[in-house]
């Protein structure tokens, strides 16, 4: 599969993210037990945090490429996002392999959610602008890999390790 497209990677990503309520959010999720959660089938989405630390373990499926951000956020408008994008950055590695981040300053999006959702808080779609720091990787081999997160943005971190097992 082709990476996709900067509107379309956030406003898929924004839109899982809204898709479950705080309880249940993988935003939001400590250990992992939320990674599977209406994941899309094409991608499978991990999440970073809502500005803290987490270690969470995953199983994804083989052959599914990941994306996920390293930092991100979304605005009414472009000067929204500016803002945000002034000082962003973050890294990750997979297996300890440094992987190439794509920095995205402001696309326009559509964020559905539904009632509740811990993104927006109602049910319904959102036109705006995505920004944030982004990485999508082909689907990694079969078999256990670490992937860690890092990224920032003002005040606001992120901090997650991910043990997945991709399984066939």
């Amino acid at each position: 599969m082709a990476p996709l497209g900067d509107s379309e990677l956030q406003g898929r990503w924004w839109s899982w993210a809204a898709s479950e309520p705080e309880g249940t959010n993988p935003v939001s999720d400590e250990d992992g037990r939320d990674c599977a959660r209406r994941q899309p089938g094409d991608v499978w989405f991990l999440a970073g945090t809502f500005g803290t630390e987490a270690k969470r373990r995953c199983t994804v499926p083989a052959g599914v490429p990941l994306a996920f951000p390293l930092v991100n956020s979304y605005a009414v408008d472009k000067s929204g996002c500016a803002g945000f994008m002034v000082d962003a950055a973050g890294s990750a590695t997979l297996d300890g392999k440094e992987l190439a981040a794509r920095r995205i300053d402001a696309a326009p999006i559509v964020v559905t959610g539904l009632e509740g959702n811990a993104v927006t808080g109602e049910a319904g779609s959102v036109l705006a602008q995505g920004c944030g720091i982004w990485v999508q990787v082909p689907a990694p081999a079969e078999g256990r890999h670490v992937l860690e997160i890092n990224g920032r943005s003002g005040e606001f971190g992120v901090g997650v390790v991910y043990e997945l097992t991709v399984a066939g």
